[in-house]
C-alpha cells in the first residue's frame, strides 16, 4: 500500500508538468508564429520479484516470470510541434510570415546587461526612431537583425519602408532607395531551441553537447534561395490545435484523479488495517 501511494504521488507530480504545458499552449492560441509542445512519457525504475523459481511449473506462459512493480511515471520529454500555422492577411506593410516551418527570424535582446541574439517565428516588425535613425524592431522593441547579424537601420527621413517575398526590407529615402535583407536562419535541429519567453527561443550552450553551430543552424545567405521566402502583408498563427489540446488535457485530469484516488484507497486500506486487532 506504501508503494502504490508512492507510485501514484510520482505519477501526479509529472502529470501536473504535462498539464502546464497544455495551459502555456492555450494561453498563446492567439499568439503569432507561436509553436505549441507536446509531451511524452516514460516508466520509472521498476522491482522485479522472482516468486516462482521453477520455470518448469509455468508452460506455457506468456508474460515474464515473476512479478514486476513500477515506481510510476514521468515526463521524459517536451517537444516543438514546428508545423506551419495559418496565415491570416493584415494588408500591414511591415507584417510579413516564413514560407518554411524551420525557418526563424534573429533579434537582438537584452538580457541581464548582455546583448544576445534570439529567434522568432512573429514577422509583426515595426519602426522605433533611435536618434537620427530608425529601428526595425519587434512588438517587443527588439532589433531586427540583418543578414550580417546587426541591427536593421535606416534615416529617419524615410517615406516608405516595404518587406518583399524575398526578405529583404527596401527603405524609400529622398535621397533614393535601399535595401537590408533580413537576417533569416534555418534550424536544422529545432529541438535544441530554448524558449525563452516572448515567443522567443535562444540556443543552449552548444560546446557543452558536442554540437557546433553550424550543425544547428543554415543562415540564408541574400540569392536565389530566398525567392518567395515570406508571405507579406500576413502573419502566421498560432499552430494550437484547440480541439487536440483540449482532449489532451482532459485524458490527463482524469489520470490525475487516477491516481488521487489511488493514495485515497490505499489510506483507507492502511486505516482498515490498523484497526484490526490480533
Amino acid at each position: 500500500m506504501n508503494r502504490s501511494m508512492i507510485n501514484a504521488s510520482n505519477t501526479m507530480g509529472q502529470l501536473q508538468y504535462q498539464i502546464d504545458v497544455i495551459g502555456d499552449n492555450l494561453a498563446n492560441v492567439n499568439t503569432n508564429g507561436f509553436k505549441s509542445r507536446d509531451v511524452s512519457f516514460s516508466d520509472l525504475l521498476y522491482q522485479q520479484f522472482d516468486n516462482q523459481p521453477d520455470q518448469q511449473k509455468e508452460q506455457g506462459r506468456l508474460t515474464p516470470y515473476g512479478i514486476r512493480q513500477g515506481s510510476g511515471a514521468k515526463l521524459s520529454q517536451t517537444y516543438l510541434q514546428m508545423n506551419q500555422g495559418s496565415f491570416i492577411q493584415t494588408n500591414r506593410a511591415l507584417d510579413a510570415a516564413l514560407q518554411k516551418e524551420d525557418q526563424f527570424f534573429q533579434v537582438r535582446v537584452n538580457q541581464d546587461g548582455q546583448q544576445v541574439t534570439q529567434y522568432t517565428r512573429d514577422g509583426a516588425f515595426y519602426i522605433s526612431p533611435n536618434g537620427t535613425q530608425s529601428m526595425l524592431v519587434d512588438r517587443d522593441g527588439n532589433s531586427v537583425l540583418d543578414a550580417a547579424g546587426n541591427p536593421i537601420a535606416f534615416p529617419q527621413d524615410a517615406t516608405d519602408v516595404q518587406i518583399t517575398a524575398s526578405g529583404a526590407v527596401e527603405v524609400t529615402t529622398p535621397a533614393g532607395k535601399q535595401s537590408i535583407d533580413l537576417g533569416i536562419v534555418q534550424v536544422n535541429k529545432p529541438q535544441l531551441l530554448e524558449a525563452k519567453g516572448n515567443n522567443h527561443f535562444q540556443l543552449p550552450n552548444l560546446g557543452a553537447m558536442n554540437v557546433t553551430m553550424a550543425d544547428v543552424l543554415t543562415p540564408l545567405a541574400p540569392g536565389a534561395n530566398r525567392n518567395d521566402i515570406l508571405q507579406t502583408k500576413a502573419l502566421e498563427q498560432s499552430n494550437v490545435d484547440v480541439s487536440q489540446q483540449m482532449t489532451n488535457l482532459t485524458m490527463a485530469q482524469k489520470a490525475y484523479q487516477f491516481n488521487a484516488r489511488a493514495i485515497s484507497m490505499s489510506d483507507q486500506m492502511m486505516g482498515l488495517v490498523n484497526t484490526i486487532r490480533s
